[in-house]
């Protein structure tokens, strides 16, 4: 004879068979109750802000937290906007590495909004004009395909540049805002660069601007980021 404690599994088992059942069938159906078949819902997700730039928005030679982006960050915090930074900025940088950066970075953040701040270091380096405005079309044409909104930051070259080379740099970026229809800040360092005394905003290096003037560079930008965050 069975014992009471094997008889009251069997029964036990029995009992449990048919809920068991009927649950794995309703999952093979889809037809799980919500509370199973998802997670409640949670807070809205962050817009992912992702910037692409160079030195001049990688903190170089400033105290970390001091620079335009760590600045903005604190911007969005105080105006209460559900949004996150990325910053993906390399002291150095190219367009050329900027669009090669570009798809991974993409991918793994999916940004709403790409800044892209590049172009500085093509001038610096004599690179091809027609280079830079490739790079520069194709990191926005990217950015738009993966659904993000995008900024393009404009930037300008000193005037022993030659009037022909800054006439062309600073109007490419202009042309493609145009040409793709996004967002353009014309000159990322007005007030700065072009100042009455230009030297007290730059560091010793009379290239990267000093930590006095990452709220200058905010303000610049500013304007036209706060449209694209939704």
């Amino acid at each position: 004879m069975k014992s009471d404690f094997t008889k009251l599994v069997g029964q036990t088992a029995r009992r449990l068979v048919k809920p068991l059942a009927a649950l794995l069938a309703a999952a093979l159906l889809g037809a799980l109750p919500a509370a199973w078949a998802q997670a409640p819902a949670s807070a809205a997700q962050a817009t992912t802000v992702l910037v692409v730039g160079d030195s001049l928005s990688a903190e170089y030679g400033l105290k970390r937290g001091t620079g335009w982006v760590p600045l903005l960050e604190k911007q969005l915090a105080d105006e209460k906007k559900n949004a996150r930074v990325v910053n993906a900025s390399i002291s150095g940088d190219t367009t050329a590495g900027g669009r090669s950066r570009l798809p991974a970075l993409l991918a793994q953040h999916k940004p709403a909004v790409v800044v892209i701040e590049l172009g500085g270091n093509d001038a610096l380096r004599g690179l091809p004009l027609d280079m830079t405005e490739q790079n520069l079309s194709a990191m926005t044409q990217a950015a738009k395909k993966a659904g993000a909104r995008v900024l393009l930051i404009g930037m300008q070259v000193p005037p022993n540049y030659g009037s022909a080379y800054a006439a062309t740099f600073s109007g490419l970026f202009a042309k493609i805002a145009k040409a793709e229809k996004v967002a353009l800040v014309p000159f990322f360092l007005k007030g700065i660069a072009d100042a009455a005394d230009p030297t007290a905003n730059f560091q010793a290096d009379r290239i990267h601007p000093n930590e006095q003037s990452q709220a200058r560079m905010l303000a610049n930008v500013w304007p036209e980021l706060k449209k694209l965050i939704k």
